[in-house]
């Protein structure tokens, strides 16, 4: 455990932190607002944090903007030079995130496109005080709700829970690939010890269901909370292929049902 002199040479707890992760393209229209919030709902807390925002190529004003936040937040900007996809993305997040955390700590990962609400994170972190490993927000609890979300992703979304419950069932998990979670910071460091570099082997939107696939092998407690999915907040058009992302995860489940 990390721990510092009090007095009296009293060893006290390290402050723990909340390493929130924001894969990020082409936001330049909701990452102001997402870091303003993550702003007022973490000072009002007085909760210690760090944002590490990952922009996977991004070709408009996102780093401007990212830039101007990091004078006054604690933002750490790490930039792709072209678009490698959300799992390369997640993987460079996660990676950061697990070098700058101590063991006590908590990750976060979220959209940035400013439709999963930052006050989530607080009770993320109680639910891992009580007891879980890994959090989720989740469509599928009782409170839910998913506002202005296509028809057509939302039945993508509710079949691909249905087809991961019933073939890779975990307690605790109703919502796989949702990006909205929260982690002990041992648990992603430890998951990179055992899997190394394969831990982050799928590029598209699959990678977060696949990252829970193979947590599930490592005796971890789950649990979720609702989430009320504001999609009404996104600007601009959605980077999701439906139905790409559904033939990729599709093929996901086949691998990942074979032990491979």
């Amino acid at each position: 455990m990390d721990q510092s002199l009090g007095k009296g040479g009293v060893e006290l707890p390290m402050p723990r932190k909340a390493c929130i992760v924001l894969p990020a393209y082409n936001e330049e229209f909701s990452i102001g607002r997402l870091l303003g919030r993550i702003e007022e709902v973490m000072h009002e807390s007085s909760y210690p944090y760090q944002v590490i925002l990952v922009d996977d190529g991004s070709r408009d004003n996102t780093a401007k903007i990212v830039g101007e936040y990091s004078k006054r937040i604690p933002v750490v900007i790490k930039q792709h030079k072209v678009n490698l996809g959300l799992g390369a993305t997640i993987r460079d997040g996660l990676m950061a995130a697990a070098e700058l955390t101590a063991d006590r700590d908590i990750i976060v990962t979220m959209d940035a496109d400013d439709t999963h609400m930052p006050a989530l994170i607080l009770r993320m972190i109680q639910m891992i005080d009580e007891g879980h490993d890994v959090v989720i927000a989740s469509r599928y609890q009782a409170g839910a709700r998913t506002i202005g979300v296509p028809v057509l992703r939302r039945l993508m979304s509710f079949m691909a829970s249905f087809l991961f419950r019933i073939l890779f069932p975990i307690p605790g998990v109703r919502d796989f690939t949702c990006g909205y979670r929260a982690y002990r910071s041992t648990v992603i460091k430890d998951a990179i010890k055992k899997y190394g570099k394969s831990l982050f082997n799928q590029q598209g939107f699959q990678c977060m269901a696949d990252i829970l696939l193979k947590l599930r092998r490592m005796n971890l407690v789950f649990g979720e909370l609702p989430i009320i999915l504001r999609y009404d907040f996104k600007k601009g058009k959605s980077k999701m292929d439906v139905m790409h992302t559904a033939w990729k995860t599709f093929i996901l489940v086949l691998v990942r049902r074979l032990g491979k």
